[in-house]
């Protein structure tokens, strides 16, 4: 018996995908934001999860909060330091199982030039539709959580009443909308 792994490749699709986050604001509310601009690819293996991997990058130049200001503010040294690193990249290193129909997905994330692990918690790969034009489509919802000082983004001011302007925790949203690059494949 030959040991084969059956994998379908997508292509992540960037006018239908996006990258949110929310961080604590004043210490008593989140702000929002998004990334647009989501490329990458994703090799899925539902029979073993474990050949399955995933590669993205986020356009950090593409910020949005919904206040220029604030976003000016973000995307310069102080934070993203768009200039100097105008990408965000994620790299997984292992895929497993973790309930029906979901997984985690533990990989390497590079953000403002640093390169941490984090694991991912995804909701899908949901079940394939062809779209109008013939296009075979999924998706995928995952979630994660860092701390933005692990990656170099430690920018803050002292608020007169204690704590501080901009909290630690950051959680990361990811929405995906994926086109399947070829039909699925077998080899040894």
């Amino acid at each position: 018996m030959s040991d084969t792994t059956t994998a379908v490749t997508y292509t992540i699709d960037p006018i239908h995908s996006t990258a949110g986050f929310k961080v604590r604001h004043l210490m008593v509310t989140n702000v929002r934001g998004e990334f647009s601009g989501v490329t990458g690819t994703v090799v899925f293996d539902p029979a073993k999860p474990a050949n399955s991997r995933v590669e993205a990058t986020i356009d950090a130049t593409t910020l949005n909060t919904r206040d220029e200001q604030r976003d000016a503010h973000l995307k310069s040294a102080d934070f993203f330091d768009v200039e100097k690193f105008p990408k965000i990249t994620f790299v997984s290193k292992k895929v497993v199982l973790a309930g029906s129909g979901e997984y985690e997905v533990s990989g390497d994330l590079t953000l403002h030039g640093v390169t941490g692990e984090v694991t991912l918690k995804v909701e899908g790969p949901h079940p394939e539709v062809r779209d109008p034009w013939g296009n075979v489509k999924t998706g995928a919802s995952a979630t994660t959580k860092v701390n933005r000082r692990d990656f170099g983004l430690v920018w803050n001011v002292s608020l007169e009443t204690g704590g501080v302007l901009v909290g630690d925790d950051v959680t990361i949203n990811l929405e995906l909308e994926m086109a399947r690059a070829q039909s699925a494949t077998t080899t040894p």
